[in-house]
């Protein structure tokens, strides 16, 4: 998905607008814009769109992006992220789920009208990465061994 990765907790569902963050969380420190509380009430359209795909298939959020990923090609490998193994378990249900016609029409249109609110990440953080991580950007000298195509 073009604003993934919303991710940390937010594809369950289980992360709203009200939700408080434990001090030290990362998405607490405002180094993930995404995760600020305007941010997350405004973002909040992706995971409403996501339910309603699901809930006639009985398929979760999760779920639902996961096969949206897949269904885009061979190209593109999710990398979900848990530390739990029912988590896991949840998210390789995405393997069984099928889109249809109908639902990729459905998230293409519903992803097309929502401006996603919140930088990716915050600027410490992508000061951090590899610069051939970031587009536009070469890793010519750097950590990457040769630069991208612009």
């Amino acid at each position: 998905m073009p604003w993934s990765p919303l991710g940390m907790g937010y594809l369950t569902g289980t992360i709203a607008a009200e939700t408080q963050y434990l001090p030290g969380d990362l998405r607490n420190t405002g180094g993930f814009p995404r995760f600020t509380v305007e941010a997350r009430r405004a973002n909040w359209a992706v995971i409403n769109l996501l339910n309603r795909v699901g809930r006639e298939k009985g398929a979760t959020a999760a779920q639902v992006s996961l096969a949206w990923l897949l269904s885009r090609g061979p190209s593109i490998v999710p990398i979900p992220g848990t530390t739990k193994i029912a988590h896991l378990d949840e998210n390789l249900g995405a393997l069984d789920l099928v889109l249809d016609k109908q639902d990729l029409k459905m998230l293409e249109e519903g992803f097309a009208s929502i401006k996603i609110q919140g930088a990716f990440s915050g600027e410490a953080q992508m000061a951090a990465m590899d610069v051939g991580e970031r587009e536009g950007t070469s890793s010519k000298g750097s950590h990457g061994l040769s630069p991208l195509p612009r």
